[in-house]
Parts: C-alpha cells; sequence; structure tokens
C-alpha cells in the first residue's frame, strides 16, 4: 500500500495463501473515539493474512486442518517505509 501524498509504503509479506481486507466503509460518521474525534469512511484499513476463508469447501485450495498433536506456525512482516 501506497500513499502516494506523503510517500508512506507499507509492504506486507506472509507464508499465508491469502490476504482479508477490511475497510471502514461502513462507517457513517457518527461513531467517535476516546479521543472524540470522529471516524470517517475511508480513515483506516486493516490486512488480515490468513488462510482462504471457504478453504474446507475447496479442495483444491491449501488446507486448514490441524490434526492433534500438530503445530499450526504462519510468518506475516508489515514493513513500513517511505519514498
Amino acid at each position: 500500500m501506497t500513499e502516494p501524498r506523503t510517500g508512506r509504503v507499507l509492504e506486507v509479506s506472509t507464508t499465508q495463501p491469502g490476504v482479508q481486507l477490511y475497510t471502514a466503509n461502513f462507517l457513517d460518521g457518527t461513531l467517535a473515539g476516546t479521543s472524540g474525534r470522529v471516524y470517517r469512511q475511508g480513515d483506516a484499513f486493516c490486512l488480515e493474512t490468513q488462510h482462504f476463508p471457504d478453504s474446507p469447501n475447496h479442495p483444491a485450495f491449501p488446507s486448514t486442518v490441524l490434526r492433534p498433536g500438530e503445530t499450526f506456525e504462519a510468518t506475516t512482516v508489515y514493513a513500513f517505509s517511505t519514498h
């Protein structure tokens, strides 16, 4: 992700097969934070690395099954920089 005005860059690297993007598009300007500042659409986003949400229903997708005694491990790196 790049913010062109400031040059801020967020690069995400992960061992997970997918990334879920959440946006604040449901916000209507009526919710305020603890500082009193109103949250608006487009004020924030979230990138969550994960398996594909419908993996159990698609045999071709990477498996989400974790059997007893197995360990789940994943690595995600969020790197911030400027241009």
